[in-house]
């Protein structure tokens, strides 16, 4: 990536972080609020309404929304780290159910090999 890139992605993380808190959602809310008399003393229904929608929604809501987003991702994160150690679990335990079997498995050739061996003793013996 080049110098600008760089600088672009650090200046457009930076103002992400700083208007994704409800800080910001708060000085939103005071500056869209100082153009509400204005919007009320023309009496104009449009007026209003393109002020609460066009002024304070998009601007309070901007932050609100990246709020809300961020506390989603960090729950999610969460979730997928928790399922990710429960899998790391599991996946433990399949290994050791794995090495108990394969215990088992040479202890059983050992059985049967011994009981082949007495079967065959016992039948040259009946001989």
């Amino acid at each position: 990536m080049s110098r600008m890139s760089n600088f672009n992605i650090r200046v457009a993380s930076k103002i992400t972080s700083a208007v994704s808190t409800m800080w910001c959602a708060y000085i939103f809310a005071a500056i869209a609020l100082i153009s509400l008399p204005a919007a009320l003393r023309t009496g104009d229904a449009i007026v209003i309404v393109a002020w609460l929608a066009q002024t304070f929604l998009q601007l309070v809501l901007l932050s609100i929304i990246m709020v809300g987003q961020s506390a989603s991702s960090k729950s999610l994160e969460q979730t997928i780290n928790e399922t990710h150690e429960a899998s790391l679990g599991e996946f433990e335990v399949a290994k050791e159910a794995r090495a108990i079997a394969q215990q088992e498995l040479a202890a059983l050739k050992i059985i049967t090999a011994d009981v082949h061996r007495l079967l065959k003793d016992i039948e040259s013996k009946s001989k």
